[in-house]
Formats: structure tokens, C-alpha cells, sequence
């Protein structure tokens, strides 16, 4: 995306002096840093029990040459730098447009704000607090009628402006009470997402709308999924942001990713400012990074890279965009779109809801570690300066997020930072899952293949990450369930016929028709597997 679009959004920096890590001098030497830095070393060095002066500034020299370090003149002297920043005045995205359903409401949620999405009578979009004025039940729990949506528990109904247009318990001559109404979001369509403006304070702001430059380029094609996932936003940016851990968490799961290619890497910031941070990166043996990674506020990330065809010398562009929802503590739901201006011919043999189930065990493969890292900095209550070890050689980019939530983390419900942290201020609210014996136990355990596991409503399923926001697998899987059903069926009639059959060539058609059937019935189970079944890592010997 051009520099151009977004230099107008960028807004002053307030600089407010914290704890001095060094003295606060105009001139700060090599050697009061250096003093410094074997402070900071003696201070939390854990690994050896007795050591002395000159391995500990030997080490903590070589700890300077590969390790992430401050970024700034204002770091060095210990300052924190603060941006202007409100979290609720920011577009947040909601779900792909073709994926929200035209005949009941969605509920949703942005940080602990409780929204619900759904379409008017007329096809519009619409969105308000999921609560019902009159006792609070979710107004996503409901249904659409004429284009109103209703609670369930006492029938109000509201129209698209928010206000109460039927109240079946009001006697006929009684008027609808004013304040019989829902707080309601703007929200807006761009490049098939839609996204919503989270301030009840002040109007939306159109220019923050994001746009993607190759998004719109002529013979773009994508492929996009959504995904919930059990883990906080940040922790998924992160590792969204951290090639390095490709080719050893994702080894040969799309036959590019191998453990044998992990080596460093190259980071060149060339941008930082109040709402995110932008670089090139690449192999450390490439001449010129040929990727280019831009962060943008509140919670997008987007990696380019353009290439050139050999054979027609045309230029092609290629994105990976991840748009990134918080949707309370430790819980977080992510758009992946992955599109060019070029596509593979391969590509075009496979269908779409294989993409989308390959894309589900990617995020399956990071989920056990990412969800412990996410219990680490609930436990620890510390910034990741004091936690992490990053290396620039592979966590530049995780380096700089943190140190942008250092500076606008003061406008959020809540952050980690690199050098800052502000906790929830309340619990997280869990929510229970439906009554019933099967219910309960497959909720219980849902990674390992419990009692009725593809519909356990639980963040740990796939069916409940992904299936259920994408009408494409739903009604994939479903069409699968229902072939399996019919060729079951089929088959069971041919084998009883070829029992009674009396002629061999009747008994010989029967049968291997009904192996014929029984065939896509193990097909039909494999894709519904497919869509529906976790992966697990099996820990091979190398």
C-alpha cells in the first residue's frame, strides 16, 4: 500500500520520560551503554551459577550482536514514547461479506463489547449492542422477521435504526416507550469485509477504512477463510508476523515449509509512526529482501511481494492479508486472504474448502504453544522485555510490535508491551455450553476426539474455529453428510438384493455396485474428516 495513503493519519508523539536505563545525557558513550547492558545482564542472567567479570561483558557483548536491542535514541535513555489513542475509534473487522447470513443475526464481539450483525429487510447491514433493553438477553440469540430482528425471550422487535417497533405484551393503546431502544454501530462493506467503528463518541472516521492496493489490481484473485482462535490478538500477531517459525512448526504441510530450510534471516525497518511500523525482509543471502511486511493499526498485517513472469516480463503482485478481530481475553478471530495477481494452474485442480481445511491445520499446529504462551503472560504479569529472548535474526518484527503496543497500550482495554503492561481490568466472562450429557462431555474434550466433537462448542474444535462462519465448508460438509447418508443407504439395499439374488451375474452386479457405494461412503467421510477433524502432531524421530 502507497506511504501516501496514510501519512495523514499519522498523529504527533508525546514524549513522557519513565524509569532512566542510562544517565540522560544529550552524548551517551559506548561505554556507559555497555555498563548498562551488563547491569541489565547480571540482573537477570539465570543460566550459570558462578561466573566472572570478563566472560559476563564477553557474553554480554555477544548478546548485543545477536539480540534485539533498543530501537531508538529515546529507548536508550529509558523513555516511552505515548501516542494519542482510543481503541473504540478504530474500524475493526467483522467478517467476510459473503459469509453473513441473510436469514438470522450474527453475534459478535470486539475486545469485551458484545455486538450483533445481521441484514435488514432490504439487504443492508446492520448492527447493534447485543443486549435487549428489556432484561438483557442477547439479541443474537433471535431471529429475523420481515427484516426486524427479535429477541426470543419476550418477542420485542427493533428495526435497523435501533429503535422498538413491537412490544406483543403492550396493551393496544399503549405507546412504545422511548427508551425502548438498542445502542447501534456504523458499520461499512470494503473489498468483500465488513468492518465497524467501535466509538459510540465520535462519528466514523471514513479515511481510517482500510484500503489494499492489490486487492484492487486488474485479474486479483484470492483465497479467503476466517478463523476463531483461543488466544489472544497479540499473541496472534506475533506469530503472524514471525516467519522464522514456518519451517519448523509447519514442516511439509503444503509441500514448501521444511525444517531443513530454518537459517536467519534479514529485518530492514524503514517506517515507524504512531499507528504501526513497516519493513522489507528476506533470506539473509538474498541481495535486496524481496517481502514487504506492513503493520497498520488497530490489528492489520498485510505481507507483499511482487515478482516478475519470465516468459511475458509482466509484473505480478502477490498479498497475504491477515485482518485481526479481539474478541475478549485469551480469544481472538482472524480474516486470512492470500491472493495475486497470478495463480498457479495447480491451484485451480483443487477446490476452495480444501484451502480453507489446510489453512485450519496451519493454525492447529501453532495452537497448543500459542495458547500456553498466552497462560505465561497471564501467570508472569511482566512485559515480554523481561520474558523473551529476541533475536534479530528472526524477531525483529515481534521486537517492534510490542514496542508500538508500549505506545498506544494506554488506549486499550488492556496490553502486553514490550516494556509496559496494563492487565484486564475485570475477569473473562466464559460463557457455558449447551445442557445435555453429550454437550458436556464433548466440550470437555475436544482436541481429543470426545463424544460428539465436531459440534462441541469450543474454540479448541474446528468445526466451531472455522465450518460454522464459512458458508462454503457448512454447506460443504453438509452436502458430504448428506451423499454419505444416501450411499449408505444404497448400499445396504444392493447388499441385501445380491442375497437374494438366485442369478450369479445379479449377485456379481449388486455387489460391486455396493463396493462401488461403500467407496464414496469412505470418501464422503474422508472430506467430512477433512473439514471437521483437528490436527494432531505426531513428534517423529529426525
Amino acid at each position: 500500500m502507497a506511504l501516501s495513503v496514510h501519512s495523514f493519519l499519522f498523529k504527533p508523539v508525546l514524549n513522557i520520560p519513565t524509569r532512566k536505563l542510562a544517565p540522560p545525557t544529550s552524548v551517551i558513550s559506548s561505554k556507559s551503554i555497555l555498563e548498562s547492558l551488563k547491569a541489565e545482564k547480571l540482573k537477570h542472567t539465570k543460566c550459570h551459577a558462578v561466573t566472572d567479570l570478563r566472560s559476563t561483558v564477553s557474553s554480554v557483548e555477544d548478546d548485543h550482536k545477536v539480540l534485539v536491542g533498543p530501537s531508538s535514541e529515546e529507548e536508550r535513555r529509558g523513555e516511552r514514547l505515548v501516542a494519542d489513542y482510543d481503541w473504540t475509534e478504530e474500524w475493526y473487522p467483522l467478517y467476510l461479506t459473503k459469509d453473513v447470513p441473510d436469514d438470522a443475526p450474527l453475534g459478535l464481539t470486539v475486545f469485551d463489547q458484545q455486538i450483533v450483525l445481521y441484514k435488514d429487510g432490504n439487504g443492508v447491514l446492520r448492527c447493534f449492542q447485543d443486549r435487549c433493553p428489556h432484561r438483557l438477553a442477547k439479541l443474537s440469540e433471535g431471529q429475523l422477521i420481515d427484516g426486524r430482528l427479535e429477541c426470543l425471550y419476550h418477542g420485542w422487535q427493533f428495526e435497523g435504526e435501533g429503535k422498538c417497533v413491537r412490544i406483543p405484551q403492550l396493551p393496544v393503546e399503549a405507546k412504545i416507550p422511548r427508551s425502548a431502544c438498542v445502542r447501534t454501530y456504523e458499520v461499512k462493506e470494503s473489498q468483500g469485509v465488513v468492518w465497524v467503528w467501535m466509538s459510540q463518541k465520535t462519528p466514523p472516521n471514513h479515511d481510517k477504512l482500510p484500503w489494499f492496493e492489490n486487492f484492487a489490481r486488474p485479474g486479483f484473485q484470492d483465497t479467503s477463510t476466517i478463523h476463531e482462535l483461543p488466544y489472544d490478538h497479540s499473541i496472534l500477531l506475533e506469530n503472524l508476523m514471525d516467519p522464522a517459525h514456518i519451517p519448523i512448526s509447519h514442516d511439509r504441510t503444503d509441500w514448501t515449509a521444511k525444517r531443513e530450510d530454518a537459517q536467519p534471516l534479514r529485518f530492514e525497518v524503514t517506517e515507524r509512526t504512531d499507528r504501526g511500523f513497516a519493513g522489507r525482509w528476506g533470506k539473509e543471502k538474498d541481495g535486496s529482501p524481496p517481502n514487504f511486511l506492513r503493520f497498520e493499526a488497530p490489528c492489520v498485517l498485510q505481507n507483499n511481494r511482487e515478482f516478475v513472469d519470465n516468459k511475458t516480463g509482466e509484473k505480478h503482485y502477490f498479498s497475504g492479508l491477515f485482518l485481526c478481530r479481539p474478541t475478549g481475553q485469551g480469544k481472538s478471530m482472524l480474516i486470512v486472504r492470500f491472493g495475486a495477481t497470478k495463480r498457479s494452474p495447480l491451484a485451480k485442480l483443487f477446490p476452495n474448502w480444501y484451502f480453507h481445511q489446510n489453512a485450519s491445520k496451519v493454525f492447529e499446529q501453532d495452537m497448543g504453544f500459542l495458547s500456553s504462551q498466552n497462560e505465561v503472560l497471564m501467570k508472569e504479569k511482566a512485559p515480554t522485555k523481561e520474558l523473551y529472548l529476541n533475536l534479530k535474526s528472526s524477531d525483529t518484527w515481534v521486537a517492534e510490535y510490542r514496542k508500538w503496543m508500549d505506545k498506544v497500550g494506554h488506549g486499550m482495554p488492556y496490553h502486553f508491551g514490550h516494556s509496559t503492561i496494563s492487565l484486564p481490568k475485570v475477569p473473562a466472562v466464559v460463557e457455558n455450553a449447551p445442557a445435555g450429557l453429550v454437550a458436556g462431555v464433548s466440550a470437555s474434550l475436544p482436541a481429543k476426539g470426545g463424544i460428539g466433537t465436531m459440534h462441541a462448542p469450543n474454540l479448541s474444535n474446528r468445526y466451531f474455529r472455522h465450518v460454522i462462519h464459512c458458508k462454503g465448508c457448512s454447506s460443504v460438509v453438509k452436502a458430504f453428510s448428506a451423499w454419505k447418508n444416501v450411499l449408505s443407504a444404497v448400499a445396504g439395499v444392493l447388499t441385501a438384493l445380491a442375497i437374494l439374488a438366485s442369478g450369479r451375474q445379479w449377485k456379481a452386479f449388486c455387489l460391486v455396485s455396493a463396493s462401488l457405494c461403500l467407496a464414496g461412503v469412505y470418501a464422503c467421510s474422508t472430506a467430512i474428516a477433512m473439514n471437521t477433524t483437528n490436527f494432531i502432531r505426531t513428534h517423529r524421530r529426525l
